[in-house]
């Protein structure tokens, strides 16, 4: 039986998404290519609200990650963490050789403008990276005021992970100043996994220049300056399937309106939201909580793992705790195509087998 994802990644794809994955194969280097290559960037712009160079990465969300921060930091990098996500960007970086220092919001709690102006103050760092969207705590970080911080020191590459908001929250990346925005395919955007998307500035191309050390694959310079000189081709083979499908499904995003995706993906999470303090607490404040999937403290004590397999007995998946979090919060996701009426079916299936009022 096939269990309908309500998970924090990856998600439901609709079945003409999937059929798009299956287009027969067009040569890479082919003007075909390039036509298909230079309409998804088009697009992404418009979702990312940009004018910047959109890159497109065969990989998950953590290939970009590790491209900007080892791309682009030429003295040292300060790395916000709110969970698992923003530690692993700190683990590339050392992996990589990559002076980082690492700054730890308490499980549940932001990353706030103050902390960020406190470490920026100090002129140690010329690149800082942001979780958006934390899935293992269901945090939203407070973007617009940490953008606004990061604004009065000019010489900072601002890299954001988006990989789990965008698509479902409204980010404007020049308005808020990202140097580099990154997110994939497997979650908001309603794709499967296995493609990376990224916009990278003027300012981030020209930090690029100045670091020695790269890498190959995963080198941002490289990617922008062949995109530029290859007319919207890639140095090494891409995902031509992911491709036909990310085209056709960001027509079906700017289809449905980005104002109404956005509003549609808050109705869910306020819905999920009001259910989870009901009967329930939610996992962070909030103000800060994530409009594409909500953590939930779990203080009935219920056994998750068992709730999850009466869930998938009747064709549905949650997700249990994130890592020291397991057992002690479970998670319900709701992106991409899920509808508000899918979201209010899964609740009473939960309510149903806990035998809640």
């Amino acid at each position: 039986m096939h269990k309908k994802l309500f998970i924090p990644g990856p998600v439901e794809v609709s079945e003409d998404v999937l059929q798009k994955m299956a287009t027969p194969m067009i040569g890479h280097r082919s003007k075909d290519a390039s036509i298909l290559q230079r309409s998804i960037s088009d697009k992404m712009k418009k979702l990312m609200y940009t004018k910047e160079e959109i890159l497109l990465s065969t990989s998950s969300g953590s290939g970009l990650m590790e491209g900007a921060i080892r791309s682009c930091t030429r003295k040292r990098a300060a790395v916000f963490s709110v969970g698992a996500f923003g530690n692993r960007w700190f683990e590339m970086a050392e992996a990589n050789n990559v002076p980082a220092d690492l700054f730890k919001s308490d499980l549940g709690e932001p990353t706030t403008a103050q902390m960020v102006d406190e470490v920026l103050a100090t002129g140690k760092y010329d690149l800082v990276t942001i979780t958006h969207n934390e899935t293992s705590t269901g945090i939203t970080n407070p973007i617009e005021e940490i953008a606004e911080v990061i604004k009065k020191y000019p010489e900072i590459v601002f890299c954001l992970d988006t990989v789990s908001s965008l698509g479902g929250v409204k980010i404007e990346v020049d308005k808020l100043g990202v140097d580099i925005c990154i997110t994939s395919t497997q979650k908001a955007l309603g794709l499967p996994p296995g493609m990376a998307i990224c916009s990278m500035s003027k300012k981030a191309v020209e930090a690029a220049k100045n670091v020695k050390f790269r890498g190959v694959y995963l080198d941002l310079l490289t990617l922008h300056k062949y995109i530029q000189k290859k007319d919207y081709q890639y140095p090494s083979t891409p995902s031509l399937s992911h491709m036909f499908a990310l085209d056709y499904q960001l027509d079906k995003i700017l289809e449905e309106g980005l104002d109404n995706r956005f509003a549609r993906h808050e109705e869910m999470a306020n819905i999920v939201r009001d259910w989870a303090k009901k009967n329930f607490e939610l996992f962070c404040e909030e103000k800060y909580s994530s409009a594409t999937l909500t953590t939930i403290k779990n203080t009935k004590e219920i056994s998750v793992a068992d709730l999850n397999k009466k869930l998938g007995e009747r064709g549905y998946a949650i997700s249990n705790g994130y890592g020291d979090l397991k057992e002690k919060t479970f998670r319900i996701g709701h992106m991409a195509e899920t509808t508000v009426e899918e979201v209010k079916v899964l609740l009473a299936e939960i309510e149903d087998i806990l035998g809640l009022k």
